[in-house]
C-alpha cells in the first residue's frame, strides 16, 4: 500500500488559483479581440514593461542581435537543433500516406497534410527558454508547415539575443518580441499588425496554458503545457544525491512545479529528503526550487515495482525518470507519461535541451490521453474515397437499407440515386 511521506498543497487551494488565472486570461483575451494592437501594447507595457515601435523584429534588428551571440554558443545551438531535427525527420518518415482497395472497386485512403500556419510561443520571462525554439519551430518545419510565426517575451526589457538566434536558426518566418497571454492571443486572434495562425504550440506558465485552453476551437493547440513536472521512480540501488538533483533540477522552473519521488526503499526516501535540504542550501535557484518542493513536492513509499507503476500511471507526470535496477521493466509497463528517462545515465535536462526528443509535453494528468509535441501534431490526417460504378451499386444497396433504419431519407436517396443510375450503366456493359 502506498504511503505518502510528504505531500503538497491541497486540491482546493490549487483550484482556487486556477480560477483566478482563468478570470485574468478571459479579460485579456476579450480586450485583445475587441481592440487589437492597442490592447496588445497595453498588456505588454503593464506586464513586461515593453513597448517598442514594432513588436516584430526587422531583419536589421535580427542581424544586430545575432552579432551579439558568441560563435561557440551558436555552434552549441546548431548541435542541439541537429539532434531535434534528426529525430523529427525520423518520426516524419514513419507517417505514411495510405491507399487501399478494401473491396473490388472501392478505394480508400488517407493523406497527411501539414497545417498551413502555426504560432510558436517560446517562453522567456523567468528564464530564456532557448530550447523551446528548437522544439516547436524545427518540428513545424519538418512537418511541412508553410508559415511559422514565433513570439518570445523580452528578458530584462530587451530581446534575448541567444533566443532570437535559436528562433532564426530554427527557421521562423516572423519573430515577435512579445510575451504571455498577449502573445498567444495576438497569434491566435490576429490584429492590425499580426496575421492570425491556424494552430498554437509551445509551453508556458499557467496563464499561457489557460489562454491556449480558452482559445482552443478558434485555433488548434498542441496540448496544455503548464508548469513543468517531474516524477522519479527509485529503488534501493538509486543515488539519493542524483534523485535530489533531478527533482530540484525541474522544481527550479517555478514555485508551482510538482516534483514527486516514488520509491520502494524507505532508506532512499529518507536520504533524499535530507539531500534536498542540503542542496537547497547551495543551489542558485533555491528560492524557486525550494518553494516548489515545499508546496508541490511529494515522497511516496510503495511496496513493489508493480505498485510504483500503478501510482505513477495515476499521477501521469510530464517527465518520469527511472532510477532502478532494471529500467526497461518500466518501459514495458508504464502507460501514462509525457517522456520517459531510463537509467541514471540520462536525465530530464538532456531531453529538455539537447538529446533530440521534444520537451513540449503534457502536464496536469494530460499524459493519460495525449503524448507530447511531435511532427504528427502538425499534420492533419484526412481521408478520401473513390468508387467504380459496379462497386457503387453494391455499396449503395447496403447504404440505402442502413439509412432507412435511421430514417435518414435524404441520405437514403443519395445511395438510391447511384444504385439506379449505375445499375443501368453496369447492365449496358
Amino acid at each position: 500500500m502506498a504511503t505518502h511521506l510528504k505531500t503538497g498543497i491541497g486540491v482546493e487551494q490549487s483550484r482556487a488559483a486556477d480560477d483566478q488565472v482563468s478570470r485574468v486570461v478571459e479579460d485579456i483575451l476579450r480586450e485583445i479581440e475587441k481592440r487589437g494592437d492597442a490592447a496588445i501594447r497595453e498588456c505588454s507595457e503593464r506586464l513586461d514593461g515593453w513597448s517598442p515601435p514594432d513588436f516584430r523584429l526587422s531583419q536589421q534588428e535580427i542581424d544586430r542581435l545575432l552579432a551579439k551571440v558568441n560563435p561557440d554558443t551558436r555552434r552549441d545551438i546548431e548541435f542541439a537543433q541537429k539532434q531535434i531535427r534528426r529525430f523529427a525527420e525520423a518520426q516524419r518518415s514513419a507517417l505514411l500516406d495510405l491507399e487501399v482497395e478494401v473491396l473490388p472497386g472501392i478505394t480508400l485512403g488517407h493523406k497527411n497534410i501539414p497545417v498551413e500556419s502555426v504560432g510558436c510561443y517560446v517562453p522567456g520571462g523567468r528564464y530564456p527558454m532557448i530550447a523551446s525554439a528548437h522544439m516547436s519551430i524545427i518540428t513545424a518545419r519538418v512537418a511541412g508547415v508553410k508559415r511559422v510565426a514565433a513570439c518570445t517575451p523580452p528578458t530584462h526589457a530587451q530581446p534575448h539575443p541567444e533566443t532570437i538566434a535559436a528562433m532564426v536558426m530554427a527557421g521562423a518566418d516572423e519573430i515577435y518580441v512579445l510575451g504571455g497571454v498577449q502573445a498567444v492571443a495576438a497569434m491566435a486572434l490576429g490584429s492590425e499588425s499580426i496575421s492570425p495562425v491556424d494552430m498554437l504550440v509551445g509551453p508556458g506558465n499557467a496563464y499561457v496554458a489557460e489562454a491556449k485552453r480558452q482559445l482552443f476551437g478558434r485555433v488548434g493547440i498542441d496540448l496544455l503545457a503548464g508548469p513543468t513536472e517531474i516524477l522519479v521512480i527509485a529503488d534501493e540501488t538509486a543515488s539519493p544525491e542524483m534523485v535530489a538533483t533531478d527533482l530540484l533540477g525541474q522544481a527550479e522552473h517555478g514555485p508551482t512545479s510538482p516534483a514527486t519521488l516514488i520509491t520502494t526503499s524507505r532508506a532512499i526516501a529518507d536520504a533524499t529528503a535530507v539531500e534536498i535540504v542540503r542542496q537547497l542550501a547551495v543551489l542558485q535557484t533555491a528560492e524557486l526550487a525550494g518553494a516548489a518542493w515545499r508546496d508541490y513536492g511529494s515522497i511516496i513509499l510503495v511496496d513493489s515495482d508493480e505498485e510504483a507503476i500503478v501510482v505513477a500511471d495515476q499521477i501521469a507526470s510530464e517527465h518520469v525518470e527511472i532510477l532502478t535496477r532494471n529500467p526497461r521493466f518500466f518501459l514495458d509497463r508504464l502507460r501514462n507519461y509525457g517522456a520517459l528517462f531510463l537509467g541514471p545515465e540520462t536525465n530530464v535536462a538532456y531531453g529538455d535541451k539537447v538529446i533530440g526528443t521534444n520537451h513540449i509535453l503534457p502536464t496536469r494528468g494530460a499524459a493519460r490521453y495525449t503524448g507530447g509535441l511531435w511532427v504528427g501534431k502538425f499534420l492533419k490526417t484526412v481521408t478520401y474515397q473513390q468508387v467504380t460504378p459496379e462497386a457503387s451499386v453494391k455499396i449503395g444497396e447496403y447504404c440505402s437499407r442502413l439509412c432507412a433504419i435511421e430514417r435518414f431519407w435524404g441520405h437514403k436517396e443519395q445511395a438510391d440515386l447511384r444504385v439506379r443510375r449505375y445499375s443501368q450503366t453496369v447492365a449496358s456493359h
